[in-house]
């Protein structure tokens, strides 16, 4: 059994969404990630919920943290950093998500680390980026999701602003991290030579409207809300049934060709009005009219058959209980169960991708607060139990909360 990314030994420093669900992306792909944790208190999420799981591990936290092993290390202590030091020089990735010069002023900054390990690949994450006037601020993605401009586009027209339902954009900056590693990796490669990766919340919520940024750089046509619906195509938005709701997705003219003779109607096939996407963009409001009007005569199943068997995309609105027990998601084999030592058996979703070649099974279960903290010094640092009693007393690891402590 092989894993792409095996040998790749990762530091994970960051705590809450955006770092650790890059770093389980990345041990997914089969990296030795070592999460570094707090004394005490671990990474954040751990507190968030509910729910939380019978032994008190939340949800959340379970969520984002497979694949990786626990250490808990006292950074404030000089014998918690030296014990960082010493796993720098023996890792190839570190990633961390403190405020702008947290780092540095523990030792551990990008340029003092780069003296000892000039192939680490130093991964940043920050709510605004290291310069500029708000870069001192920490980061929460519902308040980049309003500052960047994401909420000002997401809501009813005549409702307030609204967030995006998840995290969406801790998620994609998690993703990004993941990619920009990868690349820096590869450069490493070449050149035999790590680097720094810098990435921000902020500057991920304004990647991810690239249509609506550009609608307004290149064009000058500022955005509005405009609920479900979409503003470059027509019909393109949530529609009420006899019985519910369904999406529909009228990509382009054939589809709308398509569409019209499905539901009855091939007379507006080819009316000058709506046969083309521009058309019905002018008509919005009287070609959505005329849509759910059409809609409303019908259930959901009965139009899902309908349009699918005149391929026209459309589907469902499933809640979460639905999509996770749909034949689909069992045909893909998304769900996995792992083992954990005090919740017992968890389902989680596994990993998205699928390699011909490399695999990204079995998980290992998200880890205890520390829980790994022997294992990994005895292993990476070749450290004895004396020599651990003897840090413990230091204050290296602060107050044990690890199950093998």
């Amino acid at each position: 059994m092989t894993r792409a990314l095996e040998g790749i030994r990762i530091l994970d420093f960051s705590r809450v969404l955006a770092g650790p669900y890059c770093t389980m992306i990345l041990a997914d792909l089969g990296a030795d990630l070592i999460k570094v944790e707090r004394d005490g208190v671990g990474d954040d999420l751990r507190r968030w919920g509910p729910p939380f799981m019978p032994d008190g591990e939340s949800t959340y936290f379970l969520s984002v943290n497979r694949n990786k092993r626990s250490i808990v290390l006292d950074l404030k202590t000089e014998s918690g950093r030296d014990l960082a030091l010493m796993l720098v020089r023996r890792s190839d990735v570190l990633l961390e998500n403190f405020r702008p010069g947290v780092m540095e002023s523990l030792g551990l900054g990008s340029e003092q680390l780069k003296r000892i390990n000039p192939r680490l690949v130093y991964c940043s994450i920050t709510g605004y980026g290291t310069t500029g006037p708000l870069a001192d601020r920490p980061g929460y993605d519902v308040i980049t999701q309003g500052l960047g401009g994401l909420m000002s586009v997401t809501g009813e027209p005549d409702g307030p602003p609204m967030r995006v339902g998840v995290a969406i954009v801790d998620l994609v900056t998690g993703l990004y991290s993941a990619i920009a590693i990868l690349g820096a990796l590869q450069s490493r490669n070449r050149s035999g030579n790590g680097q720094r990766v810098d990435l921000s919340l902020l500057e991920t919520c304004l990647s991810v409207m690239p249509n609506l940024t550009a609608g307004y750089l290149m064009a000058g046509v500022k955005p509005d809300r405009l609920g479900n619906a979409h503003p470059n195509v027509v019909p393109y938005k949530v529609f009420a049934t006899m019985d519910g709701n369904l999406t529909l997705a009228v990509g382009n003219d054939g589809q709308w060709q398509r569409f019209c003779v499905a539901l009855g109607h091939p007379e507006l096939a080819d009316d000058p009005r709506y046969a083309q996407n521009h058309a019905r963009i002018a008509r919005r409001a009287e070609v959505e009219e005329l849509v759910s009007g059409w809609f409303r005569k019908k259930s959901t199943d009965e139009w899902v058959k309908l349009l699918e068997k005149a391929e026209v995309p459309c589907g469902p609105i499933y809640t979460i209980d639905r999509i996770l027990t749909d034949p689909q998601i069992e045909a893909l084999g998304m769900l996995k169960t792992v083992a954990h030592p005090t919740s017992g058996p968890l389902r989680v979703v596994g990993a998205p991708f699928h390699l011909s070649v490399d695999d990204t099974e079995p998980y290992l279960p998200p880890p205890l607060l520390g829980e790994h903290t022997n294992a990994v010094l005895k292993e990476l640092l070749s450290l004895s139990d004396v020599d651990l009693r003897e840090l413990e007393q230091k204050g290296a690891f602060g107050r044990r909360n690890s199950r093998e402590a």
